[in-house]
Parts: C-alpha cells; structure tokens; sequence
C-alpha cells in the first residue's frame, strides 16, 4: 500500500510541475484565458497535494492562485 500512496504522490506533484509550466508559458504569451486556466489548474492540484499531505514545493512569485 506505501508504494502505491508513493506513486501517487508523485503523480500529484507532477500535476503541479505541469500547471506551473501551463502558468509559466500562458503568461509568457500574454494569454489571460490560458492564464486563468493554468491557474485553476494549479490551484487544484496544490489543494489535492496539500490536503494529501504532500509537500508541492515552494511557489514562485505569483503562483499559487494568486493573480500576478
């Protein structure tokens, strides 16, 4: 069972590598809709990894469902 909660976590904290670089590249190419996308997504992900009790990082500026 460890294994597969260990496999699991990862796979949250991917899911947050990946809405962070959909956030990242959607405010690159100044793209408010694929912005606040991204950002729902993130918001998502770091809620399942924290309710989880995963650590999903440290945030950069801007990130973590704030508006930047």
């Amino acid at each position: 069972m460890e294994v597969w909660v260990g496999g699991f976590a990862e796979a949250v904290l991917e899911r947050v590598r990946r809405a962070r670089a959909a956030v990242a590249e959607a405010r690159e190419a100044e793209d408010a809709y694929a912005v606040a996308v991204a950002e729902g997504e993130l918001d998502d992900a770091l809620r399942i990894a924290r309710g989880l009790g995963v650590e999903p990082g440290v945030a950069s500026e801007g990130e973590d469902g704030g508006a930047a």
